[in-house]
């Protein structure tokens, strides 16, 4: 394929119109998105219930079509609408962990997460059309396939034939002030950590054997920290607090309630795409001519630590783009992370299974030379270092467009600098100042950051469409891109729903025992959101019978209903999932690609 006609826009689907329709939960966050892209997209009419679906046209010969549905691999009785896919692939028992019972999350994470990745399909469907492929192709998503991909580490670490390094209980952040301030701590390191514990007093015991399990919350949703350290900040002032975080290198976030982060945050979309002045002047890669997956013929390098860059570049690779990872000397430290499977962590697998690796010394001027003679035959290279770390390196967007034009330089940021004083950018964090604390819970729950790495993952599928983005923008304008997405642009579209309602005169909050389960004899049952109500005054009644008779009961009424999940390890076995979940050749457990394409 030659040189694409050189256009004038900064918006890759300018020119391009939608249609939609379907179920606003499904429909609303891709429109938005889509929109922001440049897609002229009318109102779709609200239906609540069914698939969403969607039909672009303009951008080349022929039209691309999605459909998006709550059940794709799990049968349609047991996924109806977000509460009941929360239920059954697992979500709510790891959101639940914390508390020690399941507990449904009371924003839409599955069908946000499910409409981000349709916008992908979407993307990376006109971008294989773009270079040759399929003139009509077809993308079909589902919110049960985006909640088995936000689970994916915590699935592969239960069906690993290892134990966890620390105990799974209840327990965790946030923290409380003597004054009532409830907070979120970040220390990265163990040394910050005991600084300031010991700055506020706190027993050394307590101390040395509270610093596992806060270590290891991100993979495990939880954190049995011992409850003298509760106790140690319930008995000082939130001005001590700060003063003990800023002497022991740490740091500390009071929890924003959403009604005072709305009034900081303008309207803006999750990312940036910005295309640069000069015109490519490298060959335009062709999709080869066997290929099944749109991104199959261009070279992904990655530099991402922890999750939300790993995630964005293993999303690419499963669109059949080649992913180069790029590791410090003797290879990425989480590789060895328990439990694992085969001396390789299954929660590293399941963010880097079918990576290529380079081992190169970024912090020397060999390895920047290295990295950069790299770049200049790549289509795309992801980050997620510090701020300002790549330009000290001399590995910034001018650098890298200095020995290829066409380059995709993508960024996945904490807070997009958004402001001065924001805490370090880490998925608590970011709940923590955003009001993703207080939308996850209904009224009747205190606020709380969720364990579950809510903004990693959707940062990590952020920043997968972002690069997306660039792509079909450099494909249509002949130039490189600088692309930036964040988690902040995360937590801004996982809370706009509950904003929206406040904006519209309604509480910003769910009710109380929003998506709250309900217990029978042996186990967990959730009804949908929409037969929650009628649900709720059989609760005596359920506790008597059995999960399956529970269920049998119900839908004789015409309620609709699921079992919870509370054991990962047995989900593979789980009939609703039959042959869904399979495993790598190193035993570790791989859950579904998000897209199917035809």
């Amino acid at each position: 394929m030659g040189h694409p006609v050189v256009i004038r826009t900064t918006r890759p689907l300018e020119g391009v119109h939608l249609e939609a329709s379907g179920p606003p939960a499904l429909t609303a966050p891709a429109l938005g998105h889509l929109r922001a892209l440049g897609a002229a997209a009318p109102e779709p009419p609200r239906t609540p219930g069914g698939p969403a679906r969607f039909a672009a046209a303009g951008n080349g010969p022929g039209r691309v079509t999605a459909h998006t549905a709550w059940a794709d691999v799990l049968p349609r009785a047991h996924a109806v609408d977000e509460a009941t896919v929360q239920a059954a692939t697992g979500m709510m028992h790891v959101h639940g962990r914390r508390d020690g019972a399941p507990r449904g999350l009371a924003v839409d994470y599955a069908a946000t997460c499910a409409s981000v990745l349709t916008v992908q399909g979407l993307l990376a469907a006109m971008l294989g059309r773009a270079r040759g492929g399929t003139r009509n192709p077809h993308v079909t998503a589902g919110a049960d396939r985006a909640a088995l991909l936000t689970l994916s580490q915590y699935l592969a670490a239960a069906n690993a034939p290892e134990a966890e390094a620390v105990e799974l209980s209840p327990g965790g952040p946030p923290f409380t002030a003597a004054c009532g301030t409830r907070f979120e701590l970040e220390a990265l390191d163990p040394a910050p950590w005991a600084r300031f514990w010991r700055e506020l007093r706190a027993p050394e015991e307590a101390v040395r054997a509270g610093w596992p399990p806060f270590q290891f919350r991100y993979a495990t949703a939880c954190a049995p920290l011992p409850e003298e350290l509760h106790r140690t900040t319930r008995g000082v002032s939130w001005a001590r607090i700060r003063q003990a975080a800023s002497a022991a290198g740490a740091e500390v976030c009071p929890l924003h309630p959403l009604t005072d982060t709305a009034a900081e945050r303008g309207s803006r979309a999750p990312w940036t795409l910005t295309p640069r002045e000069e015109t490519w002047d490298g060959p335009a890669p062709g999709t080869a001519p066997d290929a099944a997956l749109p991104l199959a013929g261009l070279t992904v390098l990655e530099a991402g630590r922890r999750i939300q860059a790993p995630l964005a570049a293993h999303l690419l690779g499963l669109l059949g783009a080649d992913v180069v990872r790029i590791e410090p000397p003797g290879g990425d430290p989480l590789r060895g992370m328990p439990p694992c499977c085969s001396d390789v962590s299954a929660r590293w697998l399941a963010l880097n299974r079918g990576k290529r690796a380079v081992q190169i010394d970024i912090k020397s001027r060999a390895g920047q030379a290295e990295l950069r003679e790299l770049a200049a035959g790549a289509d795309v290279f992801l980050h997620n270092w510090a701020p300002g770390k790549a330009e000290q390196f001399g590995l910034g967007p001018d650098h890298l467009a200095a020995v290829n034009t066409g380059l995709v330089y993508a960024y996945t940021s904490g807070w997009a600098g958004w402001q001065a004083d924001v805490p370090m950018g880490t998925d608590f964090m970011v709940q923590a100042r955003t009001g993703v604390g207080e939308a996850a819970r209904p009224a009747d729950e205190a606020p709380a950051p969720s364990l579950m790495t809510l903004i990693d993952v959707l940062g990590g599928l952020l920043g997968a469409e972002a690069v997306l983005g660039g792509l079909l923008l450099r494909a249509r304008t002949g130039r490189g891109v600088r692309v930036e997405s964040s988690l902040l642009g995360a937590a801004e579209t996982l809370t706009a729903p509950a904003l929206h309602r406040a904006a519209a005169g309604g509480g910003a909050r769910r009710p109380a025992a929003f998506r709250s389960p309900f217990a029978t004899a042996d186990g967990w049952i959730a009804p949908s959101d929409d037969s929650a109500a009628a649900v709720r005054g059989r609760s005596a009644e359920l506790r008597q019978l059995t999960s399956q008779q529970a269920l049998d009961a119900l839908r004789a009424d015409g309620l609709a209903a699921t079992a919870v999940t509370t054991d990962l390890g047995a989900l593979p076995h789980d009939p609703r999932l039959a042959g869904v979940l399979t495993r790598d050749p190193l035993g570790s457990l791989v859950v579904p690609s998000p897209w199917r394409f035809a």
